[in-house]
Formats: C-alpha cells, sequence, structure tokens
C-alpha cells in the first residue's frame, strides 16, 4: 500500500477559530460530501479552549448551517461527517498539554498538523509535537500566512518549523493558489499553442493583477495594523499569481518543477531602490466616504487604529520581470480596501497590430485582452476585435467577449480554495503550495519597498472609501499611455 492509500488524522490547531470554523471545516464537509475524504480517520479541533468533543461537534454542526447554503446541509452528509470530529484541549504553548494528542494514539497513522494559528506560534507547536512523541516519519505540517512581517521573522519561523519538519512535509498555504481559474492560467499557457506562442514581450503590453476589496480592515485588529497591504496581500498572493504569468515553461507538473521556475521569476524582479519605489509605488489610506448608499468612517476614525496614520490600505506598483522574455513589459499591481467594487482579476493585454488596415477613431480600443476573473466569479474571458455589427459601420473593429470558461459554468457550485488544498495536503502534493525559498525571496524583494516608505516617511495618499483608490494610482498607470481595466 502506498502512503497515499493510508488512512490520516488530521489536527487543525485552533480548531474553534474563525479560520477553521469559516473555511478549513466547511471545505471539509464537501469533500466528506464529494465523498473524498475516505483516506481521513479523525479530524481533531485543538485548542486551549474547555471543549469535549460533542460541544465541539454541536459547535461545528451550528456555524456549518450558518455559514453553508441551505440546499447544501445535508443530515446524512453530516452523520458521516461528525464521527469524524473530536476535540482536545491543548496550550499550544505548553509541553504538557500535547498528551491529550498522544491520548488518541496518533502515530499509529500519518497525521496532518494545520497550524490555524498565529505563526508566532508555530515554532512552539512544532517543538511541543516533536518532544510530546506524536510524529512519525510521515506526519506533515500546514503553515497558513502570513510567515512573518519581514525577511528576517519569516527565515526565523521557517528555521523553528524546519528542526522539526523535513521540507517534503511542510505545505505553506496561499489559497489563491488553490483557485480553479489560477490553475486555468497555467492550463491556458502551456496547454494551448495559440497563447504559449504570444507569452512574451513581443505580442504582450502589459499585465495588471487586481485584488480589490470592498470592505474595510473589520476583525482584523492590531495584525492589519501592524503589517498594511503590502504584507498583508502583495508579498503572497499577488506575487504568487505573478510568478505563474510569469514563470518559463516547466519540464513537468511535478510541484518542485513549477516551483523552481516561480523562484526563478522572484530572483529576476527589477529590485526597488529607493527612486524605483518613489516613481512606481502609491500607498494610500481609506478616509471617510459612502459604500453602497450608507457612510462609513476613514481608516484613521476607527479608535484601535487613531496611531496608525502610516498604515496603507492600498498599494499600487509597477513591477518589472528582467530577463528574455518580459523585457519591457511593465506588471501592474494594485490591492485595496473599501474600494468601489470587490473583484479580484489578472488582465492580459496584448499590443495592437503594428499596422492597422481598418479605420481608427478615438472610441475604438484596437486591442485584445485575455482577462481571467478570480473573484466574486471565476472566468476567462477573450476580448478579439470583430467588425461592428450593421450596414452603416463598414469596417469598424469593436471588441467581442469569448468566453472560456465555457461548460464550466453550468457544473453548478464552484469548489471553495480549500477543497482543493486540503484534498492536495492529504494526498501529499505539494504543487499548490510554496517552497521556503519562494515565501523568503518573495520577502526580499517586498522588504526594500517598505524600507524606502519608512525612510521616506510620508504618509499615505488618501482616497475616499467607495472609490477606486487615490489618484495617483491611476497617474501611475497613465503616465504610461494605460489605464486600469474595471
Amino acid at each position: 500500500m502506498t502512503e497515499q492509500r493510508q488512512r490520516h488524522d488530521l489536527v487543525i490547531f485552533g480548531g474553534n477559530g474563525d479560520l477553521a470554523l469559516r473555511k478549513l471545516l466547511p471545505a471539509l464537509y464537501y469533500l466528506e460530501a464529494a465523498n473524498l475524504l475516505d483516506q481521513l480517520e479523525h479530524i481533531i479541533g485543538a485548542s486551549r479552549a474547555e471543549f469535549n468533543s460533542p460541544q465541539y461537534r454541536d459547535l461545528v454542526a451550528e456555524q456549518l448551517q450558518k455559514y453553508l447554503p441551505d440546499e447544501d446541509w445535508d443530515e446524512e452528509v453530516w452523520a458521516t461527517f461528525s464521527a469524524r470530529l473530536e476535540f482536545v484541549t491543548v496550550d499550544a504553548n505548553t509541553a504538557s498539554g500535547y498528551q491529550a494528542l498522544a491520548d488518541f494514539n496518533l502515530q499509529r497513522r500519518p497525521c496532518i498538523y494545520y497550524l490555524a494559528t498565529l505563526p508566532s506560534l508555530y515554532g512552539a507547536i512544532c517543538s511541543n509535537l516533536q518532544s510530546s512523541g506524536v510524529l512519525t516519519e510521515n506526519s506533515r505540517v500546514v503553515l497558513e500566512k502570513p510567515l512573518g512581517q519581514d525577511l528576517e521573522s519569516c527565515q526565523e519561523i521557517n528555521s523553528a518549523v524546519a528542526e522539526v519538519f523535513d521540507e517534503l512535509a511542510t505545505f505553506r498555504i496561499d489559497h489563491y493558489l488553490g483557485k480553479e481559474t489560477v490553475q486555468n492560467l497555467i492550463a491556458l499557457r502551456f496547454g494551448n499553442p495559440m497563447f504559449s506562442h504570444l507569452w512574451s514581450h513581443h505580442y504582450i503590453d502589459s499585465v495588471q493583477i487586481t485584488v480589490a476589496e470592498s470592505l474595510g480592515v473589520e476583525g482584523r485588529g492590531s495584525y492589519y495594523a501592524e503589517v498594511g497591504a503590502l504584507r498583508d496581500m502583495v508579498q503572497n498572493h499577488l506575487l504568487q499569481i505573478l510568478c505563474l504569468v510569469a514563470m518559463e515553461p516547466p519540464n513537468n507538473l511535478d510541484a518542485d518543477a513549477i516551483r523552481d521556475e516561480k523562484v526563478k521569476v522572484l530572483t529576476s524582479l527589477q529590485g526597488m531602490d529607493k527612486h524605483r519605489v518613489r516613481e512606481d509605488t502609491v500607498r494610500g489610506q481609506y478616509a471617510a466616504g459612502q459604500m453602497d448608499g450608507e457612510a462609513v468612517p476613514g481608516f484613521l476614525d476607527q479608535e484601535e487604529y487613531h496611531d496608525c496614520a502610516l498604515t496603507e490600505t492600498y498599494v499600487a506598483l509597477k513591477a518589472e520581470v528582467v530577463n528574455w522574455r518580459w523585457s519591457g513589459v511593465p506588471f501592474y499591481l494594485r490591492t485595496g480596501k473599501r474600494l468601489a467594487q470587490q473583484f479580484s482579476e489578472i488582465v492580459i493585454e496584448f499590443k495592437p497590430q503594428v499596422h492597422s488596415i481598418f479605420p481608427y477613431n478615438s472610441n475604438e480600443e484596437l486591442r485584445n485582452q485575455l482577462v481571467m476573473r478570480l473573484q466574486p466569479e471565476e472566468n476567462v474571458t477573450l476580448y478579439a476585435m470583430s467588425k461592428q455589427p450593421g450596414l452603416g459601420s463598414g469596417m469598424s473593429l469593436q471588441p467581442t467577449a469569448l468566453d472560456l470558461t465555457g461548460k464550466q459554468k453550468s457544473i453548478g457550485r464552484s469548489n471553495d480554495a480549500y477543497e482543493r488544498l486540503l484534498l492536495d495536503v492529504i494526498n501529499n502534493d505539494q504543487t499548490l503550495f510554496m517552497r521556503r525559498d519562494e515565501v523568503e525571496n518573495a520577502w526580499r524583494w517586498a522588504d526594500t519597498i517598505v524600507e524606502s516608505w519608512e525612510q521616506n516617511g510620508k504618509k499615505p495618499k488618501l482616497y475616499k472609501a467607495g472609490s477606486m483608490g487615490p489618484s495617483s494610482a491611476t497617474s501611475l498607470i497613465e503616465r504610461d499611455g494605460r489605464s486600469w481595466h474595471e
């Protein structure tokens, strides 16, 4: 029997926390409904809470019915799923508390430890797991982001985990990599000659990556006040997407073949010295405004953020990948909170024809775009030029949307990213997870931006809640003769 066919236990540290109840346990429930949890024996919640297993099952049932659509709740699925659920009270920082895990005799099966806790606890948890004797040679650990707040703290966390878990047993999760459209990017790039041959500076004018959020900083408390938008979103989500857009074709779909190419992109990013940071980055902070017709306070208007004048809630920047494929192609990245729209997308802007035989006027854009929407819906659309219909239009062109999502839309409910990623952990597939050198190289690049901002000392540009960010972000892209896709 191979390791992939063995049964596992899954321990979720922080098992009664927001991430576990809102994302992880619903994802596991859906995997149960799809009959994909046959390799799991127990799902064990672990935290300092004084629960017993029946109380934990009641809590999970209550939260599942809160977060799942009514039509997705199934008593038979719940009966099977709840039979796997257990709970142990464990203080992550106290070695003696791990005896409760040992009492489950977890060493009988490979065990997966999902650390849905503060990253500052990762080292202590791993060390205590080792000293308690519950680990086996097949044990695995899953680490949630953020891995540190800079390169130094990231290296400290990685080193502490590496003292206990081998790199091949360490799964660093970025849920954006589990989205169907992000994976479809790999299929489009490397499965279709029409795109793979066009994928370079010869035919691509620019790339935009946007993660726009309409919510404010609710529920993020002191964490967001400390890190800001660049550390929270750009260093991980946006750079990971950039890597998949820009990487060279891997030799195969093995995890390390793909991750080797992603690391090459990160090490090819143009360094952000003080001049480039000043010219090519914008950071903003939302002020009071209106969302859906209702007044909302600004970031600094909220009592817990009064002392956070230098914390950015918005970032826009221009990055460049310095290699033969992408020379001269700007990558525009932006993310922010309290924006007018909530969406995440990748826009590949192709160059116009060198010489057009068609009549042109200022109302026509003779360019083609590939737009990959990650949320709220997931779809892929190619905007290609076609003739404007009608007798009087002559041969004037217009962009026509070609839906490349196709029958995927009719499948029904889209799988949440955590469903795919949890299944991959169970199957010991690291393809969609970050390797240590990936994370550290991303921090190495992002740190130079943060350091320049700190040395500059200027406050973020204010933008009204309900807008699409500060006007300087519009200027950043318009000075290059381009505009944000909205």
